[in-house]
């Protein structure tokens, strides 16, 4: 049965209305991926790049740290007093005794002492020997 009046089925909308349309519809995608979606900028994306370098360098740097810690001469006592140190204090303490230091690499690692001394804080006793000394990031 057609319609009376014209209806749906004989809609033609304007090539302004199909304009404004799709003006809108693409805003719309825009807005919703942008805040729901999890589409960054290109600006973005290289700020989240450049942080997850510097953690990943920090987190390397902090296992080595760990190692080298712990196979010092006098780690039990370098420990305790780590241990006594304040939480602010605790990376002066790591960068002083020279165990963030790595061949090759002249400058320090940013968080890298931060980091170590958080795992080393962890530690209840120094490991048996030096190959137990892994530490979960």
């Amino acid at each position: 049965m057609p319609d009376q009046d014209g209806g749906w089925s004989n809609y033609r909308p304007s090539k302004t209305l199909w304009a404004w349309s799709i003006v809108g519809a693409s805003a719309l995608t825009m807005a919703l991926g942008f805040t729901l979606g999890g589409w960054v900028t290109t600006g973005r994306a290289n700020v989240m790049r450049d942080i997850a370098v510097r953690d990943a360098k920090a987190d390397l740097v902090a296992g080595v740290c760990v190692h080298n810690f712990v196979t010092a001469s006098g780690a039990a006592d370098n420990l305790k007093a780590l241990q006594a140190k304040s939480s602010w204090q605790r990376d002066d303490f790591i960068n002083e005794g020279g165990w963030t230091k790595i061949a090759g690499i002249d400058d320090t690692v940013t968080n890298a002492a931060e980091a170590c001394a958080d795992q080393l804080m962890k530690l209840k006793e120094l490991p048996k020997s030096p190959d137990a000394a892994v530490t979960d990031s």
